[in-house]
């Protein structure tokens, strides 16, 4: 049975090992895509030294006498005159700053004396000037190949002009739900069944990875029906993720399915709970991985191993946000095992709540979670007002 960061390094080095390709796409449709090549300043940004407040541009050695106010400067208009002594140009923010000038002085530290003439303050506390080229030189990388592109990236990619940036192809992942007793969320279930709602959770955590899902409906516990399924699936995309049969009872017939169709079967289990049932294989043609039919696992062991891995397939590496915060009450366990996962609420207290998850089918539970706390396995005790780190989700 692999640790989970055994695990980890075998997906993310196989998925590094068969990244999707890059396309150029519009400034918008590239956010929350990753970067697949640097970026660099086409000219000096800013392109020009300008002004970070209203007020006038001057010279500090002029600051405490009475100035002739000798031009008004606008953001988007050239400075027209040179600064002479005891001279000065109103300003507005964004402005160019005109030659000579070496501060601006804000409105506020100044007296009107009429007649185009002022007093600023003999103390200025900045310049207040942003110079030229101060947030990157032209021909700087102003960005990385394998960034996620945020807003603030969008607006980077913006000021330089790069309106098509190239971004790695979102991966195309399959998701297959299989289970006899599974019908879909329209309809009402009869006895014994349950509705479907891992296809829809790992759809949604597909596309929460910058990847593209496709969702295969159900598929009932039935071998030539998960393999005309598994397929289809794998002929059509990069990954397939199938929920449920994984384990070994008379009805789960995903590892075998796996592997009569050519699937490599790299590990079938990883020492953590809730979730330790996963499959992972790789064939010629796509990737594998095979959860736990239970909600709770089927997100954690996503969250854990399947979301770095297809970021990995479109270049990018991911990390988990962790916050650190202390706990407000003692928590127990009495099987320590294996490393657990367990879901909390950060409180705006600053402290940790652990949530009690009745069961692994519990995602009402899981939905009060704002992360993940990880407890080692041997640990059976998680002290009140100890601190522990949080993997936001």
């Amino acid at each position: 049975m692999l640790e989970l960061h055994d695990a980890l390094r075998i997906v993310t080095a196989l998925a590094s090992g068969r990244q999707v390709g890059a396309e150029r796409v519009d400034l918008l449709d590239a956010f929350h895509r990753v970067l697949a090549e640097d970026v660099t300043a086409d000219t000096d940004i800013p392109p020009f030294s300008k002004s970070t407040r209203d007020g006038f541009a001057c010279r500090r050695v002029d600051l405490g006498n009475e100035l002739e106010v000798v031009e008004t400067i606008a953001a988007g208009a050239a400075p027209q005159r040179i600064l002479g002594p005891k001279e000065c140009a109103r300003i507005m923010t964004g402005a160019a700053i005109p030659q000579g000038a070496d501060c601006v002085v804000m409105l506020e530290h100044t007296e009107d004396l009429g007649e185009n003439r002022v007093r600023c303050t003999p103390r200025c506390l900045g310049d207040n000037i942003c110079p030229q080229g101060a947030n990157a030189a032209a021909g700087e990388t102003v960005l990385h190949a394998g960034e996620m592109i945020r807003a603030q990236q969008v607006a980077v990619l913006a000021s330089v002009g790069c309106s098509r940036p190239l971004v790695s192809r979102r991966p195309k992942v399959g998701v297959i739900a299989t289970g006899s007793e599974l019908v879909e969320p329209d309809r009402k279930p009869e006895a014994c069944q349950i509705r479907n709602s891992n296809s829809f959770q790992l759809s949604a955590m597909v596309l929460g990875a910058s990847a593209l899902p496709q969702n295969y409906g159900l598929v009932a516990d039935n071998k030539r029906a998960i393999q005309a399924a598994l397929r289809k699936a794998m002929a059509e995309n990069d990954v397939v993720v199938l929920s449920g049969g994984i384990s070994k009872g008379d009805y789960d017939f995903v590892r075998g399915v796996l592997e009569e169709n050519l699937v490599e079967l790299v590990f079938d289990r990883v020492r953590i709970n809730p979730g330790r049932l996963i499959v992972f294989g790789i064939s010629d043609s796509a990737f594998c991985f095979g959860l736990s039919g239970n909600p709770v696992s089927n997100f954690i062991m996503f969250e854990l191993v399947v979301k770095p891995f297809l970021y990995r397939m479109a270049g990018h590496q991911f990390k988990a946000p962790i916050s650190h915060a202390r706990m407000v009450e003692t928590f127990v366990r009495d099987e320590a095992e294996k490393d657990l996962w367990l879901p909390v609420l950060l409180a705006t207290d600053g402290r940790v709540h652990p949530i009690e998850c009745r069961g692994s089918m519990s995602t009402i539970s899981l939905c009060k979670a704002d992360g993940l706390m990880h407890v080692p396995a041997g640990v059976t005790e998680v002290p009140e007002g100890a601190t522990v780190a949080v993997r936001q989700i």
